[in-house]
């Protein structure tokens, strides 16, 4: 049993695969896709896992009891019980995704995107382009998280309660 909630465990860095993406996609926008999607699908796995094995056992066994079937038990216990903390996995995951697709813009030779732009500036001693890309990957970064979090409040009331 998990002791420690996956939000403070630390997965295994997906830009560490970056050589491997490279071997199987080559250079291109395909690599920062693929490995993004690994290390955000790593991270929202763990948390629905998370979320699975800490529902609440007297909802189950009460589902149990009246006589719901498997299926009705995964989907209406076991689905709503892990919700809350799939939706952190959610947010964690696009989190991880964009910092990994600015970090592979930055060193894999790509020719645009944000950690380009980043990596150019800073090349060229252009300070205030630099800091503006910097601003936008944040800025970016912020507003998924609260597209996210306005997610989670509109399909996930009771979370916290």
């Amino acid at each position: 049993r998990l002791t420690m909630s996956p939000a403070r465990c630390k997965p295994p860095i997906a830009s560490a695969m970056f050589p491997l993406f490279l071997v199987l996609f080559g250079v291109g926008d395909r690599t920062k896709i693929s490995v993004a999607a690994f290390g955000a699908t790593l991270v929202i796995l763990f948390n629905v896992a998370y979320g699975v094995m800490n529902a609440r056992k007297t909802r189950l066994l009460a589902a149990k009891v009246m006589g719901a079937s498997r299926f009705r038990i995964l989907m209406d216990v076991m689905l709503l019980e892990s919700l809350p903390q799939t939706f952190v996995g959610l947010r964690n995951g696009v989190s991880l995704a964009l910092v990994i697709v600015v970090v592979a813009e930055m060193f894999i030779g790509s020719t645009d995107g944000l950690g380009n732009r980043v990596f150019e500036a800073q090349q060229l001693f252009a300070m205030p382009d630099m800091y503006a890309a910097i601003f936008a990957a944040g800025a970016l970064g912020y507003g998924l998280n609260l597209f996210f979090l306005i997610i989670e409040r509109h399909f996930v009331h009771w979370a916290g309660r």
